[in-house]
């Protein structure tokens, strides 16, 4: 029983530190405006739900204390590596926020962002909110904690840790992040596409024509008006390719 309690507490320790550092990126509850505490506390007590279904796949208690560092190393950069997977897909929402700013002429409109604790565009910080609150409003966030579960099946607890592995999905989760960014102010790039076109034809055929003055407040509304209108669609889309995402690491 004495050299089961050390065993039993390096174990809740090695979950402990993948969940702790898994925690402190993950979006919604790895923002810089939710307490420490807060975040800390949710740590504890999801490792103490998940020590007994992790416990039989733990190592043992290691001879040296070098040992122990490094595995404990390993936890933690494994954490922080899922973390920074998903939190990077969240990253579609702030190019489709960008792009669409661009596009509207609104990207001198600059607000402070919550979740990034820095100015952003306002559609941009607006997107990102909305990000957040469809993955607690659609239940995604429990998708967080079966991809954590699986991750000891892909990343085991004391092996050494796959790089290249690991980099093929960090690169392949930024090309869809953009992509699917792009896909998401589409119906805004074609908007803002067709009307400069339009535009520039009507300054070519009327010089006098006071364009510019004419042309900015109406990108910025009608802009915004089909922003507005594909708001629910753009909702949907990134939901369900969020949720493909998730399932993937499940």
């Amino acid at each position: 029983m004495a050299q089961a309690l050390p065993a039993e507490i390096y174990g809740a320790g090695l979950v402990f530190g993948r969940v702790g550092a898994l925690t402190m990126v993950l979006p919604g509850l790895g923002e810089a405006m939710v307490p420490p505490r807060v975040r800390l506390a949710f740590a504890l007590v999801l490792t103490l739900t998940l020590y007994p279904v992790l416990r039989a796949g733990l190592p043992p208690l290691p001879a040296g204390v070098g040992d122990t560092f490094g595995q404990l190393l390993i936890e933690l950069i494994v954490g922080l590596a899922l973390g920074t997977l998903i939190k990077m897909f969240m990253g579609a929402l702030v190019v489709a926020g960008e792009v669409v700013s661009i596009q509207t002429t609104l990207a001198f409109s600059q607000t402070a962002n919550p979740l990034q604790a820095q100015p952003t565009t306002s559609l941009t910080a607006f997107l990102s909110l909305l990000g957040v609150i469809l993955v607690f409003a659609t239940g995604l966030h429990h998708l967080f904690i079966g991809a954590l579960v699986h991750s000891y099946t892909l990343f085991p607890a004391g092996k050494p840790l796959s790089i290249p592995d690991f980099t093929t999905l960090a690169i392949r989760t930024i090309g869809e992040t953009f992509a699917l960014g792009i896909q998401l102010s589409a119906p805004v790039l074609v908007f803002s596409l067709v009307f400069n076109v339009a535009a520039g034809f009507v300054g070519r055929m009327m010089p006098q024509f006071p364009i510019f003055f004419v042309v900015t407040p109406l990108s910025v509304l009608l802009g915004l008006s089909i922003f507005a209108i594909g708001l629910g669609l753009l909702g949907v889309v990134w939901v369900d390719r969020f949720r493909d995402f998730l399932g993937r690491l499940v």
